[in-house]
Formats: structure tokens, C-alpha cells, sequence
């Protein structure tokens, strides 16, 4: 009789989108056995020692049957929608009934039930329903990522919002990827902690902007809006309030100084410094 496969060590979700995709490669080239929970199997990397399950967060038996034997698990946040927290606790709760030994939660800096950024207030749901569970836990509270700087710029060369003079220590996805995979192989070692993952300096908008024209070569500028004027200028994006809701408080959130910490967790975990913004553009470009 062939002898039976071994069981995944670590089951990874998001593993179709950026963040959950690099963390999934990442181990896979150190040889780890994982399991990638995902909508839509056609759409799951495709990498040696891995097995794929069908497992949305919305569907808790399927998730505790795919979870059921697997020690860790990365939770990427679930796409943002007015359910989310719904998701997210719902897939905790099949974690807790397949046995899980320990869950690492991508959060957001800041998370607390009144943060400015309207979606860190789910974060912070999440977190506490994670607590609350007893499971084991370590949550990854990264800033705002610094991929996605250029990509707030319009059209027009304007990087434009109601953030004033306030500061966004972002953090680079794969510094986010590189910590998480240092977490995963060995949680005994972070157990029961937050970990607040920020690029190495805090940026004004107008320097973002600056630093974003200079690596791309582009014509970029930094335009403040006041609140009234930045929902005017995306009401016709066709996006839903809440959604609107949660793009402006982004920039009210970096005007408040929530976004400006800075600290040295990805260097003190991975053993070199936090890549910066214009290292990140500068490799995209």
C-alpha cells in the first residue's frame, strides 16, 4: 500500500492575492507542506507540497473540514465588504471546532473599535472575537501598504485627498510576507502578540508624491481636499457610501497621525531594514 501523504503544517488563505500569494511562495521554497484555502481552485498558485481546498470563509463547515488536523493558519482579512466581520468570525469559530493550534491574523496598525479608518474598526472586531475564542493567536498589524501609493494617484498626476500635513509610515507587501513566514514557522515564538509592522519612515503626502515622481519619472503632485470635496471627487466611482466611506477615512486617518508610527519589527524579525517607498517603486517601475 503507497503510504499516506503527509499533512499540511500550515494552512494559508488569500493565497490568489497578493499578500496571501507571497507568504504561500515564500513557503513553499523553505519545502513547508501547506494547504491553500480558496473560492476558486483555478485560480490557486500552483506550487510543489501543496494542497488545495475549496473553503470560502462564508462556508464554516467546509472551512472547519479543510482546517481539521492543521496546527497553524495564516487568515488573510476577507475581501471588504458590510459582512466582513461576519466572515471573519465565522471562520474563526470552524477553526475553533477543527482543532487549530494557532492562528496568525493579518490585522491593521491601529485597530480599535473608534479608529478613523473606518475598516481598522473591523480589525479590531475580528481581533477581539479571535481573544475571545481562546485560540492562540498572533496579529500582524500592518500600516498601509506602500504598493499601493502609486495607484492612489489619478489620472492626472494627483495624489489627492483630505490627509493635510499627517504622516503614513507604509510598509512594503513582501517585508509583510517575509514577517508572516518567520511567524508561521515557528508561532510557539510570537504566541499571544501583536506586531505592528511599518515601513522605516513616516511620509507626508506631498513627499510620497515627491519620492513616487522622481522614481517613475512622472509628473506627480500632492493635492490636500477637505472632507466635503474628497467624497464629491469619488462620488461618481460608482462604489457603494460605505465603501467611499472607508477610501477618505484612509486619508483622515494619516491628518489624525494614526498611520505615523514607526517601528522596527520587520528589521528585528527578519534581520535587515524595512524597505522603503522609493524602493518600492522604484522595483515596480
Amino acid at each position: 500500500m503507497p503510504a499516506p501523504a503527509a499533512r499540511p503544517s500550515i494552512a494559508v488563505t488569500g493565497s490568489t492575492g497578493r499578500l496571501g500569494g507571497r507568504v504561500a511562495r515564500r513557503l513553499a521554497d523553505r519545502g513547508t507542506r501547506q494547504r491553500l484555502l480558496v473560492r476558486d481552485v483555478a485560480r490557486a498558485p500552483q506550487l510543489p507540497r501543496v494542497d488545495v481546498a475549496v473553503a470560502p470563509y462564508d462556508r464554516p463547515d467546509a472551512v472547519r473540514d479543510t482546517l481539521t488536523g492543521v496546527p497553524t493558519v495564516f487568515m488573510v482579512s476577507a475581501s471588504e465588504s458590510p459582512d466582513r466581520v461576519d466572515q471573519h468570525r465565522s471562520f474563526v469559530d470552524a477553526a475553533v471546532a477543527a482543532g487549530v493550534g494557532h492562528l496568525v491574523y493579518l490585522s491593521f496598525l491601529g485597530a480599535a473599535p473608534d479608529a478613523t479608518f473606518t475598516l481598522a474598526r473591523d480589525h479590531w472586531a475580528t481581533e477581539e472575537h479571535i481573544r475571545a475564542s481562546g485560540l492562540p493567536f498572533t496579529f500582524l498589524r500592518d500600516s498601509l501598504y506602500a504598493d499601493f501609493l502609486p495607484g492612489m494617484i489619478g489620472d492626472d498626476g494627483v495624489l489627492r485627498g483630505p490627509a493635510g500635513d499627517g504622516r503614513v509610515a507604509a510598509v512594503a507587501q513582501d517585508d509583510v510576507a517575509d514577517v508572516a513566514t518567520a511567524v508561521l514557522t515557528d508561532p510557539a515564538a510570537f504566541a499571544g502578540t501583536t506586531l505592528e509592522l511599518t515601513g522605516p519612515q513616516a511620509l507626508s503626502l506631498a513627499e510620497v508624491a515627491a519620492v513616487i515622481a522622481a522614481a517613475s519619472e512622472r509628473d506627480i503632485r500632492y493635492q490636500p481636499e477637505t472632507v466635503a470635496e474628497a467624497f464629491a471627487s469619488r462620488a461618481g466611482s460608482g462604489a457603494p457610501d460605505w465603501q467611499i466611506a472607508a477610501w477618505v477615512s484612509t486619508y483622515t486617518a494619516i491628518a489624525a497621525g494614526e498611520l505615523a508610527l514607526v517601528t522596527d519589527t520587520v528589521e528585528r524579525i527578519t534581520g535587515r531594514p524595512a524597505t522603503t517607498v522609493e524602493q518600492v517603486v522604484a522595483a515596480s517601475s
